[in-house]
């Protein structure tokens, strides 16, 4: 069983970039490569020259997070508690995520008006300004609006022309303008800013549309874990603009972050100063009572038996003034919590319990949370409505924690009271009259004791809102970099020198990717294992006749060369037909038939050419000779000998041809025929060399079927016209030995400095898709209708 050779099925795997054969296709097309370079270094340098550059203006902002460090309230003890007072716990990650809100970002867009850009007219293109001669002040406008530019053109000193699209008014500075879609503005001179131009353009979009601009532009983020410092940053065109931007939004957001701990210590100074009245006017009653009483009774001094008493329970009327204190203070909480309209609770009321001390800052943390995010949302929101239940539920936990520490409170109370019972029982023999005097003076020191604990938490809540500072401190004011991160005109450059070399590049490797025709050495050498003996260049002349007596052109010498190949490759003398064949027509077999049969005759040997393509002759043809009698003439007629069919030709006084004659309508059968055989052998006796000139091996089997009397074949191969695929044909009949001595011979080299064959020459490129034989004579009915006529016709 045959097989393909080892080397070639590993020629074909190995298939690669060919980067020697590259390198030479590109030295062959350096112009184009010049060409490319230029033009895409030119397109980089246009594309640096008016591409707005943007720059990258960074801040730094360190936040008080307790989780990870005291931050700026830590390690100070200046305030005690009272940096506690006023709000939850911040941290860092926290803190970055408001930094990114859309509503400060919404801030700072409306109080610097953000969403009006102004223009001075370029040549190439506008360029945005940030002190503007002019200011647009919008005084109505719809709520979506779309960008829309205007053009200003300055008059004089106080007229202006305003163009919108197809609209145009002339206005003075400070009067009413109304476009429709974009709603009524004025537009008032800065007088500290000149008018550089005539002309000037400016832009109104929506306030939300800028809002997502400049999201897309901001950077915020926590580089560091370790540290509670946020890093921001935003790209802009302008740098002082940018700078101003960043400024603006960590402004926003320090006043965001005061604006709420200010809210709570707010809540909690209105919350102690009615409790502060109410114990004011109980405290006022008890002392109005007591002075009565002892009006009333003519009371001036206690006896020693009571103050002895009274020195004995003073600890027991402590311990339950310190709990009715508390059950006091727990039953005001527990009505304010009763109450559900949302309000921010104190938080600075009960510091022994820890548990219900932070309830309290987290039930506030959500209440401002609900409140900021009703700026832009309604409460039919889901998300507010997952708040509002979040904030239902930790009122329902803080009361659960009042109702069970007031239990608490209220057991111990009971203790007390009978301690204090048992104590009153050693007073018995004490006067009515002075034992209620005790009952009211124990009432005064409860309520008063009470007193002086919110007058305390007051005084301190006042000092802590007065100390009051953001949780947050820049560190590293927004500050532009020198240089615009893009474009980069280094990189810019570098890419249109990559792109100006791998561009032709690119498509020199694609077509020779895509390129189904031979184009070199290696495509033949990768498809087959027949040897090349020949090489002819490409022929500028129109003549068929490129081989002469005295040529010493490089085709001639390598007919010659092709010659000297075939003496090699015969051997034997006895070897003298050569058989011509190809893939498709349009190879140029004539061609070489004729300039190879006339290298031979020079060397003074008599050569035959036979035209044995009984399809589509061409041999003929291209010796301006009639066809009108030749070999289907012999075949036919058997009464016709071999020199009746041979004639001279004039090229040289060795050369003789043999036609085809008309074509037969059978052709396979006519050259099967027993006088074709005879014909080659007497032939062979007269003439040293036989050059048969056959249909191509590729389309039809005459050639195989001529092949038994031949002695060498040569299969033509052209550049730029065969098809890769097409050589597999010569690999098939060479490994199943379907025609012997097969040898290959490439026709039609384009000269170039591609890498490829010598004499100066090399394989061009050749590009094509598709298979068009172009053999529409074969079998053609109109053709066989007349043979017989123009085969016996005379003259």
């Amino acid at each position: 069983m045959n097989t393909i050779p080892n080397h070639i099925i590993s020629e074909k795997e190995e298939e690669g970039v060919n980067f020697k054969q590259l390198f030479a296709k590109l030295i062959g097309k350096w112009p184009w490569l010049l060409l490319s370079v230029v033009i895409c270094l030119g397109i980089s340098y246009l594309y640096v020259r008016y591409k707005t550059p943007m720059y990258k203006i960074s801040a730094r902002v360190l936040v008080n997070d307790e989780k990870k460090g005291a931050g700026m309230l830590g390690g100070s003890n200046l305030l005690g508690d009272l940096g506690g007072l006023l709000g939850s716990k911040s941290t860092v990650d926290n803190e970055a995520e408001i930094l990114k809100t859309r509503y400060l970002m919404e801030q700072v867009v409306r109080d610097m008006d953000l969403n009006i850009t102004y223009y001075h007219k370029g040549r190439v293109k506008d360029v945005e300004l940030y002190k503007s001669p002019f200011k647009v002040n919008l005084i109505t406008s719809p709520d979506t609006i779309k960008l829309a530019k205007f053009n200003v053109k300055i008059l004089n000193a106080n007229k202006i022309v305003v163009s919108f699209e197809d609209h145009q008014k002339t206005a003075s500075f400070d009067q009413v303008i109304n476009l429709p879609k974009i709603g009524t503005f004025t537009i008032s001179d800065v007088h500290e800013v000149p008018f550089l131009n005539e002309e000037y353009n400016f832009t109104i979009s929506s306030v939300d549309q800028k809002v997502v601009d400049l999201m897309e532009e901001l950077e915020v983020g926590v580089t560091n874990k370790l540290v509670t410092i946020v890093d921001l940053s935003i790209n802009h065109p302008i740098p002082k603009k940018g700078e101003d931007i960043l400024n603006k939004l960590i402004q926003k957001y320090v006043e965001a972050n005061l604006k709420d701990k200010n809210e709570v210590a707010d809540s909690t100074i209105k919350f102690i100063k009615n409790r502060l009245n109410y114990i004011g006017t109980e405290l006022g009653d008890l002392e109005s009572n007591i002075q009565g009483f002892k009006q009333k009774n003519n009371l001036a001094d206690m006896s020693e038996q009571s103050k002895l008493l009274v020195q004995n329970s003073a600890d027991y009327m402590n311990d339950l003034a310190k709990v009715e204190i508390q059950l006091s203070m727990l039953s005001s909480l527990q009505d304010y919590l009763k109450d559900e309209s949302k309000r921010v609770l104190p938080s600075s009321l009960m510091p022994a319990d820890l548990v219900f001390t932070g309830l309290m800052e987290r039930y506030n943390a959500l209440l401002l949370e609900r409140d900021r995010r009703l700026l832009g949302l309604t409460e039919t929101n889901p998300l507010i409505l997952n708040l509002d239940q979040q904030i239902a539920n930790m009122r329902k936990d803080m009361l659960a924690n009042l109702i069970s520490t007031k239990n608490s409170l209220q057991i111990t109370r009971n203790k007390l009271n009978t301690q204090l019972k048992g104590a009153e029982g050693q007073v018995r023999q004490v006067p009515a009259i002075e034992r209620s005097y005790l009952n009211l003076a124990r009432q005064q020191q409860i309520k008063q004791e009470l007193y002086i604990f919110l007058m305390q938490k007051s005084e301190e809540t006042a000092i802590s809102k007065t100390s009051t500072i953001a949780n947050s401190k820049t560190i590293d004011p927004p500050k532009s970099e020198v240089k615009p991160y893009t474009p980069k005109r280094s990189i810019v450059a570098l890419l249109g020198l990559i792109m100006g070399f791998g561009i032709p590049i690119g498509i020199i490797y694609l077509l020779d990717v895509f390129n189904v025709k031979v184009n070199n050495k290696d495509d033949i050498l990768k498809m087959t294992n027949v040897p090349i003996l020949g090489e002819i260049s490409h022929n500028d002349e129109q003549d068929n006749l490129v081989v002469a007596n005295s040529s010493r052109s490089a085709i001639a010498e390598q007919f010659r060369a092709l010659r000297t190949n075939l003496s090699f490759y015969i051997g034997n003398e006895d070897h003298k037909v050569i058989l011509f064949t190809s893939s498709m027509s349009g190879e140029g077999k004539s061609f070489m038939a004729i300039n190879l049969g006339n290298i031979l005759a020079i060397t003074g040997k008599k050569v035959l050419l036979m035209e044995l393509d009984l399809r589509k002759p061409g041999l003929s043809a291209k010796l301006d000779l009639p066809n009108k009698q030749g070999f289907t003439n012999y075949i036919i007629q058997k009464d016709m000998d071999a020199k009746d069919i041979i004639k001279p030709l004039s090229i040289h006084e060795n050369l003789f041809i043999i036609n085809s004659g008309p074509i037969p309508p059978n052709p396979a059968e006519t050259l099967l025929n027993e006088r074709t055989k005879a014909l080659i052998e007497e032939l062979k006796t007269q003439f040293d060399y036989i050059i048969i000139d056959a249909p191509p091996v590729g389309i039809v089997t005459d050639a195989q079927l001529i092949e038994p009397y031949a002695d060498i074949c040569l299969y033509l191969v052209r550049q730029k016209y065969t098809y890769k695929a097409q050589l597999n044909i010569v690999e098939e009949l060479h490994r199943d030995q379907k025609m012997k001595k097969l040898g290959i011979v490439v026709n039609d080299i384009q000269a170039s400095n591609s890498y490829g064959y010598g004499y100066g020459y090399g394989y061009g490129y050749g590009y094509g898709y598709g298979y068009g034989y172009g053999y529409g004579a074969y079998g053609n009915e109109n053709k066989k209708k007349n043979f017989w006529k123009r085969l016996f016709k005379k003259g």
